[in-house]
């Protein structure tokens, strides 16, 4: 067993060898076919939110919504982990992948992998989303499906609103073929001088900044509400754009770049100036996906080609609609009966005010007992952002620290920090400048945060951080106390209406003690390796985390009651996964639930038949990291930012707190049961690496959603509080 007490969990050097070699040692035992491809199962990952989309039982704006979901996966898939594989190969430093493959197979994989998802996408959007939109009266037209007042009046909008902003290009001998930036709608035009007779090509970017569905003029006599696609629109006003020319032929195309951001820190004085520049140089990383329309004719395309120097398998010829991401649009339509049923988040019962109309004191509730809160059930407004609030105006607060990762562009959690400094508080701030496609946001931020005061650092050279981590010091009676929040979720309000997340409050003493000293070692250069309730990485987590798997094993051979459960986003770390193989070996029940990839393979006969890997896709993005053991009737429970992959856990500052408190462990624990039960809705992953959907029970009836229970769950507890 473990002693948590003195659990060397902390950012300073690795120092037990024995463990280490008992581990490889195990792993030399096992056999080498025994990870699934970390991309393939991305891809994996997102079929299953296709899955949704083809659900004709979910919200009809929600499938759409999902199609549009999809579409932006598979973008940010592209521009990092296809451009990343597509790096590695011109670099010649083709290092295999986690499953031993060389990444120019994988890349193949890939490719055909994406073309049939892509398709598959295509064809859910024109021969399942789009008709039942159009039988519930929302139709996305063309522009010959429409009546000529129709035409004309939007033909008015065109001149009025979309031609000022368009600027064709061409391509001649005087005029280079023009840059094509990443994600962005584009018209192929092919046209013919009148005067010369000779054929020229142009080039005219969609404006994104215009609404992609342009809604079409309200007829009176009928509730059906129609769209036109921007593109449409202009593609049957180009003779407005080339007068005197004759337009031959014109198609829609869009481009994917290389947008991963690379930066050699430690040559690096400046971080904020340095990956300013990379910024820069991102919008012309090079081209790594060509979509077209399954129309476009061989002369377009070989320009295409030939100019974007790319190669035949980075086509994608699809039909219908290119970039369905313009579907998120329809989510502002006023049609709640095509949507998931609205859900308010209800107010953690310890936060909520004594009286009707009074104002809860945050830090009374967290003195009295730790408080677990579980987002978007219960109200991030009414706990984090509270807490937060009530700490910049409390005139007993002292000092604040926090982290920032990704927060929203009118946050009010970097309001108070910023109300906080003004009034003379300590403030500091760790904001995350490389917080992948949000770093532009994060350095506009923090340049805000310097100029009211704040104390802004950006972690540690060579590593993210992306623990989710703030301490509030407050002087009480001549002693000062320590308020701590430890979360598996970003400060962001908007996020936290869709994602789900948990967030630990306590002012558990040891707890404000292992922030302290993390926030001086992230802060400045103090070193402190030993932590109390924290396993922090990037050396000690893993290694926290092997030993307590490593545990469960030595009971389950001695013989006693032995479980592991675990809920993250992503499970790819090898030592991991070979030590939760070993753990099965043993006869360990292990229970995985992942959201998105997992190279484990489970129910492999004599070295994984006791793992079990469910996954659910909902409503809400499933986020929170929980880590479960048995530990023979003493149950240990962390919840925390770290997934098991090795930027998680070599490349990254990540924190798990442990739950303490009773009733926290029981309804995490709770939640995972019903997580895993049979009765539940979920994607069951084979030992093939296949992941087959489990939605209704053997008579046809649907089965449990669990983020329908857990609302009502939720619902329940303040109505027992209300009872009392």
């Amino acid at each position: 067993m473990i002693d948590h007490d003195v659990l060397d969990a902390g950012l300073g050097d690795a120092d037990d060898d024995d463990f280490d070699e008992a581990v490889e040692a195990a792993d030399a035992q096992l056999p080498e076919n025994r990870y699934l491809d970390r991309e393939i199962s991305w891809l994996s990952f997102n079929r299953r939110v296709l899955e949704l989309a083809e659900d004709p039982t979910l919200p009809l704006i929600e499938r759409a919504n999902f199609l549009a979901i999809f579409a932006s996966n598979l973008d940010e898939f592209f521009m990092v982990r296809v451009a990343g594989l597509k790096r590695r190969i011109n670099t010649g430093l083709a290092v295999p992948t986690n499953v031993g493959r060389a990444p120019q197979d994988v890349l193949a994989d890939i490719s055909a992998d994406a073309h049939r998802l892509q398709m598959r996408h295509a064809d859910a959007w024109t021969t399942l989303v789009r008709p039942a939109l159009a039988d519930a009266g929302i139709e996305v037209s063309s522009w010959g499906e429409l009546s000529a007042p129709e035409q004309e009046r939007l033909s008015e909008y065109f001149q009025a609103q979309v031609f000022p902003v368009l600027m064709p290009l061409a391509v001649d001998p005087a005029h280079p073929f023009p840059y094509i930036s990443g994600l962005s709608l584009n018209l192929a035009i092919r046209i013919r001088n009148a005067r010369t007779g000779r054929q020229e090509f142009a080039r005219l970017k969609v404006p994104p900044m215009l609404p992609r569905l342009v809604e079409v003029p309200h007829d009176p006599d009928t509730d059906t509400i129609r769209y036109l696609p921007l593109e449409d629109l202009i593609s049957n006003h180009l003779g407005d754009l080339f007068p005197g020319m004759e337009i031959l032929d014109h198609h829609t195309f869009r481009l994917t770049r290389n947008e991963d951001v690379a930066i050699e820190e430690d040559e690096t004085e400046n971080l904020i100036q340095a990956l300013e520049a990379e910024l820069l140089r991102r919008r012309f990383g090079p081209p790594i996906r060509l979509e077209v329309t399954d129309d476009m004719d061989d002369v377009t395309l070989d320009l295409l080609i030939s100019e974007l120097s790319i190669t035949a398998q980075e086509v994608y010829r699809l039909p219908g609609l290119l970039d369905l991401r313009g579907l998120f649009e329809l989510g502002r339509i006023d049609r709640p009966e095509l949507k998931y049923p609205r859900h308010v988040p209800k107010t953690a019962v310890p936060f909520q005010p004594p009286e009707q109309n009074g104002r809860a004191d945050v830090f009374a509730a967290i003195r009295s007992a730790d408080v677990l809160v579980h987002h978007p059930y219960e109200s991030f407004a009414t706990s984090v952002q509270a807490f937060l609030e009530q700490a910049a105006r409390d005139p007993h607060v002292l000092a604040i620290k926090q982290t920032l990762y990704r927060t929203s562009g009118d946050s009010p959690i970097v309001q108070a920090l910023i109300d906080a400094a003004e009034s003379g508080k300590q403030v500091l701030a760790l904001v995350e400048v490389k917080a992948r496609f949000d770093e532009a946001a994060n350095i506009v931020w923090a340049r805000k945060l310097e100029k009211a005061g704040v104390h802004v650092v950006y972690g540690l050279v060579g590593l993210k951080t992306h623990c989710k981590l703030a301490l509030v010091i407050r002087e009480e009676d001549g002693v000062l106390r320590h308020y701590s929040h430890v979360g598996t979720g970003n400060y962001n309000p908007k996020t936290s209406r869709i994602y789900e997340d948990f967030g630990l409050f306590t002012v558990d003493d040891q707890v404000g003690r292992d922030l302290t000293r993390l926030f001086n070692e992230l802060s400045g250069y103090a070193i402190e390796k030993k932590f109390k309730r924290l396993l922090v990485a990037p050396l000690h987590l893993r290694k926290g985390l092997l030993r307590a798997i490593d545990d469960e094993r030595r009971h389950a051979l001695a013989g006693r009651p032995a479980r592991i459960r675990i809920k993250v986003n992503s499970m790819v770390d090898e030592q991991i996964i070979d030590a939760l193989y070993r753990a099965s070996q043993a006869g360990v029940r292990v229970q995985v639930w992942v959201r998105g990839i997992c190279s484990l393979k489970p129910g492999i006969p004599g070295m994984s038949e006791n793992i079990t890997v469910r996954s659910i896709l909902g409503r809400y993005l499933e986020h929170s990291r929980i880590f479960a053991f048995d530990d023979d009737g003493d149950p240990h429970v962390y919840i925390g930012s770290a997934d098991m992959m090795h930027r998680n856990l070599d490349r990254r500052v990540e924190a798990l707190v442990r739950v303490v408190a009773p009733a926290h462990v029981k309804e995490l624990t709770d939640l995972f049961d019903l997580a895993m039960a049979e009765t539940t809705s979920s994607w069951w992953l084979g030992s093939d690496g296949e992941w087959t959907r489990h939605s209704t029970g053997e008579d046809g009836a649907p089965l449990i959603d669990l983020q329908e229970r857990t609302m009502a769950t939720v619902q329940r507890r303040r109505r027992a509080r209300a009872v009392r």
